[in-house]
């Protein structure tokens, strides 16, 4: 076919694509050279390859080859931590034991031989305590007043030390009382009477003008003031003697105690008792009696009002006079009774009023049941039915007491029960007109019962009890007819196994 045969519009566009000029040739893109090979190697291997013009020595070819191959990959150098050189510490020249003060020679001194077999601290403590004695002493010096709460935990804990102290009042007295101490500066040969309150020594020597002294609260047994072994500051004197012999008493040192927090009369007697004789300049820690004197006072007080407060909430006394009830709180006292404590028992007169202040107490009521035991004779014995509880903010036992009637029930403390009680013989010394307003006022305890009401709940006990016997004795027996053993073989079923079952089900839905 010639070119003049082809169409006109072929050859137009024949003609168009032969003027297009060729595409620019595009540049190849520059390796990138990796960091794990290491080139020289590699080429030294490929220079390895091509000097082997014989095949006849195959093995030792190979051999050579990957020898040579691990070497082609460049190796990660370990690093080795750094080693720090240890500076030499210089010990101070106060630490050295050229520089500390010598000790002084204590092996012919017998108090620290004393103290060491007690297993107490020796006369030279450490300086901490000795310190403390001193901060101890300088916040005593302030008035009461002028201390920080931080100051006042510092005297309580100090004070908490003392066992003279600790023996005989509790924590939070003794932390009261520990608010309003304050220090007195006695000089030699003065006369300190401590009829007017309790005396620590904190600084000096003293001694007593009579041999034994009295406890600081009265009521305690009678015993003469000691030196706490706990404390290394003992000092002991020269002229510890037998007091039998002397017709005086020993020296007293540093915490050494004597005076009472009981007021007392100025009697001379009395006086000469509580005082002693400073034999040098002291400093003594003085408690006021009558600080603690109205701690008592403010003690009896919040008791009163917690009393007349449980009182007043028992349903027979909800509308009872404010005066008529604290008539009764002066005669009330304290007492605990621990679980399954038996007040009293049926058909006895109950010694004394009681207010359930916490806890429970069960009430239980006889009854005449019949037995019918393995001989098949049936037997009357005597049953307990379970028929209430008193609880919190009840009273029972003022009808058995004013009126010497017998208890109808015995009454038996659920758990452990604190009661304010009043006794039958201050409460027979109560002025007629509030003993005729209890008996107005209170009921028998539980005596809305009668005897009826007692046989129908002990009915329905027992054929509660005799139907959950017949129940599951039948359960038992068909599962052991049928093979089925619980708590054996594949029976055994825990509670976690049947948990972790039930879960798995849950999830599987």
């Amino acid at each position: 076919m010639s070119m003049s045969s082809l169409p006109a519009a072929i050859l137009s566009h024949m003609i168009a694509v032969s003027n297009v000029p060729p595409p620019s040739l595009r540049s190849i893109p520059n390796l990138q050279k990796s960091r794990i090979i290491d080139y020289g190697q590699l080429n030294a291997l490929c220079h390895l390859r091509r000097i082997q013009p014989s095949r006849t020595n195959i093995l030792s070819a190979h051999n050579v080859f990957m020898k040579q191959y691990p070497k082609i990959f460049v190796q990660k150098k370990v690093k080795l931590p750094k080693l720090f050189k240890e500076e030499e510490k210089r010990i101070p020249a106060e630490d050295t034991e050229e520089s500390k003060p010598p000790q002084p020679d204590d092996s012919h001194n017998i108090a620290i031989h004393v103290k060491k077999a007690r297993g107490g601290r020796t006369l030279y403590g450490p300086k901490k305590y000795e310190e403390k004695v001193v901060q101890f002493m300088a916040i005593l010096k302030k008035l009461p007043i002028h201390r920080t709460p931080s100051e006042h935990n510092i005297v309580w804990k100090m004070l908490k030390t003392i066992p003279d102290l600790t023996s005989q009042l509790l924590d939070e007295h003794l932390k009261i009382l520990s608010k309003n101490v304050i220090s007195e500066t006695w000089i030699k040969g003065s006369t300190v009477i401590g009829n007017d309150g309790f005396y620590i020594i904190l600084k000096g020597l003293a001694r007593p003008q009579t041999q034994i002294y009295k406890n600081m609260i009265e009521e305690h047994e009678s015993t003469t003031s000691f030196i706490p072994q706990s404390f290394h500051s003992f000092v002991f004197s020269e002229d510890f003697r037998n007091p039998l012999l002397t017709g005086v008493g020993p020296t007293l040192g540093q915490w050494s105690t004597f005076g009472t927090l009981e007021v007392a009369a100025h009697v001379e007697s009395e006086t000469r008792e509580y005082s002693v004789v400073t034999e040098e300049d002291c400093e003594i820690l003085k408690i006021p009696a009558n600080n603690y004197a109205n701690l008592k006072t403010e003690k009896t007080r919040l008791e009163n009002q917690h009393k007349v407060k449980l009182i007043h909430k028992c349903p027979y006394y909800v509308e009872w006079p404010t005066l008529s009830i604290y008539e009764l709180v002066t005669f009330t006292k304290w007492k605990k009774f621990p679980p399954g404590h038996v007040i009293v028992e049926s058909g006895n007169i109950i010694s004394f009023v009681a207010y359930i202040n916490s806890g429970y107490c069960k009430i239980y009521r006889n009854i005449i049941g019949l037995s019918k035991p393995q001989s098949r004779k049936v037997k009357k014995i005597q049953k307990l039915v379970y028929m209430g509880r008193l609880n919190e903010k009840e009273s029972f036992g003022e009808i058995s007491v004013l009126l010497q009637v017998p208890f109808t029930c015995t009454v038996v403390t659920g758990k452990d029960v604190e009661m304010a009680i009043i006794e039958d013989k201050d409460l027979h010394a109560l002025d007629p007109v509030t003993k005729q307003l209890m008996l107005q006022t209170a009921k028998p305890t539980f005596g809305h019962l009668s005897d009826e009401d007692v046989k129908k709940e002990y009915l329905q006990k027992e054929l509660k009890r005799e139907w959950k016997n017949f129940k599951d004795t039948t359960v038992k027996n068909s599962l052991y007819h049928n093979g089925i053993i619980p708590g054996f073989g594949k029976w055994d079923h825990s509670y976690t196994s049947i948990r972790r079952h039930l879960k798995d089900t849950l999830v599987s839905y």
